[in-house]
């Protein structure tokens, strides 16, 4: 498989990047990020995912190993292909992705062309609790910063998040609840919830 590209670019187009690499040229569909790193430069590199078909193979180019792995959590959805994954990613950062998955925001991710309401909701619930680990969500003007949760706190994260409120109310309630001396995940959960 081919994960990583660096070599000398032979043209950019709107959504794909011709890089040589030992006498062969490889066309690679990138995300916007993956193109916007190569724009100007005579070499480049990319992390690559090689997709095989009976109709053809593919070539997909991302600027980091992050934005890789987030696109695989993408394509692992039901009904995201790659092209869907390259558009969900060129649509927005990856932090910005996390965040909109880890706080359900299902108007934010069906901004993305091309991408409906049904198919965000699916991406919501199949890929929250694998990214609200690390989404960074960025605290409101005049808040204070949104502290990470411990170990073992993410699952009440989750439940919370489930009932309804945000990543950022969910997180103030369990540092709450576990300040009040809450120490199981049921008795962090009851607090934060009386906390609400």
């Amino acid at each position: 498989m081919i994960g990583y590209l660096k070599g000398k670019i032979l043209s950019l187009t709107a959504d794909t990047a011709l890089i040589e690499t030992g006498g062969v040229g490889y066309e690679v569909l990138c995300s916007a990020s993956a193109l916007s790193e190569l724009s100007g430069k005579s070499e480049g590199e990319v992390y690559t995912y090689l997709q095989v078909r009976e109709d053809g193979i593919s070539l997909y180019g991302f600027s980091s190993p992050a934005e890789k792995n987030m696109f695989l959590k993408l394509v692992s959805v039901s009904g995201v292909g790659p092209k869907m994954g390259i558009a969900v990613l060129s649509g927005m950062d990856i932090n910005t992705l996390a965040v909109a998955i880890a706080s359900s925001d299902i108007k934010r991710l069906s901004a993305v062309k091309g991408l409906g309401k049904k198919t965000a909701e699916r991406i919501i619930l199949e890929l929250r609790e694998k990214v609200s680990a690390t989404a960074e969500v960025p605290a409101a003007k005049g808040a204070a910063p949104v502290l990470p949760v411990q170990d073992g706190d993410e699952d009440a994260v989750v439940a919370l998040m489930s009932l309804g409120f945000t990543r950022a109310e969910s997180v103030g309630a369990i540092q709450k609840a576990r300040a009040e001396g809450a120490s199981t995940i049921e008795e962090v959960i009851r607090a934060a919830l009386k906390n609400m």
